[in-house]
């Protein structure tokens, strides 16, 4: 069977691949969106399908829900005339023009796709630890984004713990000073990681205490929140409690590049290098936006945005193409 083709396609279904999908359907490009099922761990939708309450998305002034968010998100998107499949692709050659696109079951195959532009907006995934209690817990005490949840009531003047010693552990731990009672940071080794301007920043704070060599071993809680976290010290084997109504993971994201990895350029980290001010990545006609690219922001508003200038891009783009092949 001969591989169907489309204008654009965009792997990924968060806030970045959903606007690129609604600006690219005005826009006349006819674009399909490949959503996944249970691509990289989440449902179509992304990370904010796990997510509770999400109070800072602007236009819902008493707060939405992620999985709502999303379903609004789709729903416009479908609106605006895009095709979205809910498969995962699992297999993408960018070696040559059109773009080749394999869905899953099919790897072995011609591709099941082909694609002149490609918006790819598979987000990234927060590293969780998996320790005892963690799923029953997890967006009810348990998160991995400060910013995202560490307004939300349930922390409000409670103790909190924060996980990592690096520069976004040290930023997350102060940013939830303004919420919680107390801050509690849990540092693996004997030594802060972060650059020595927020390390003594944090070690400084009066609302803030760093437990040096030591990690968590489980959490519990009343069945319903979160209530405290068990602690072994690293070099003693000493194990404790302590009281936590919040616990916050700031141990790093694993972007989802595996598709493109030998393909495009990555960062040491694993994200996908962008030209600063656009979505354009060092394979022309590959533009990437959301997460995937971005290890600094990580919020639904900023892939948002990041999702319009991908799609202006690849408009851009497209445009170009058809009036070289007119010539």
């Amino acid at each position: 069977m001969a591989p169907q083709h489309h204008k654009v396609a965009i792997i990924g279904s968060g806030p970045a691949g959903h606007t690129a999908a609604i600006y690219l359907a005005r826009a006349q490009m006819s674009p399909i969106m490949f959503e996944g099922m249970m691509a990289n761990g989440f449902a179509p939708g992304g990370q904010l399908t796990t997510t509770t309450d999400v109070e800072n998305y602007p236009g819902f002034p008493e707060g939405v829900m992620g999985g709502e968010l999303m379903d609004k998100m789709r729903a416009q998107s479908e609106r605006c005339g895009t095709v979205i499949e809910t498969e995962t692709i699992t297999k993408f050659d960018t070696s040559s023009r059109p773009f080749k696109l394999w869905r899953e079951g099919y790897e072995d195959g011609e591709p099941t796709d082909t694609a002149d532009a490609v918006v790819f907006a598979t987000g990234a995934s927060a590293r969780r630890m998996n320790l005892p209690g963690e799923d029953k817990y997890w967006q009810n005490g348990i998160s991995a984004c400060a910013v995202c949840d560490g307004a939300v009531p349930i922390f409000r003047n409670k103790p909190l713990v924060v996980i990592g010693g690096g520069d976004s552990a040290a930023e997350e731990a102060i940013y939830l000073t303004k919420y919680g009672s107390h801050v509690n940071v849990f540092v693996r080794r004997d030594v802060l990681r972060a650059s020595k301007v927020m390390a003594n920043r944090l070690l400084k704070h009066p609302k803030v205490t760093v437990h040096f060599n030591t990690v968590a071993t489980e959490v519990k809680g009343d069945g319903s929140l979160l209530t405290s976290v068990l602690t072994r010290n690293t070099k003693t084997n000493e194990t404790g409690e302590l009281a936590a109504n919040g616990l916050f993971y700031a141990i790093g994201h694993d972007p989802a590049t595996t598709l493109v990895k030998g393909q495009v350029d990555l960062d040491e980290e694993g994200y996908i290098k962008t030209v600063p001010g656009s979505s354009e990545t060092s394979v022309k006609g590959l533009f990437a936006a959301g997460d995937v690219q971005d290890k600094r922001y990580r919020q639904a508003i900023t892939s948002a945005g990041s999702g319009c200038m991908a799609a202006l891009d690849a408009e851009r783009y497209l445009t170009e193409l058809e009036e070289e092949e007119s010539q």
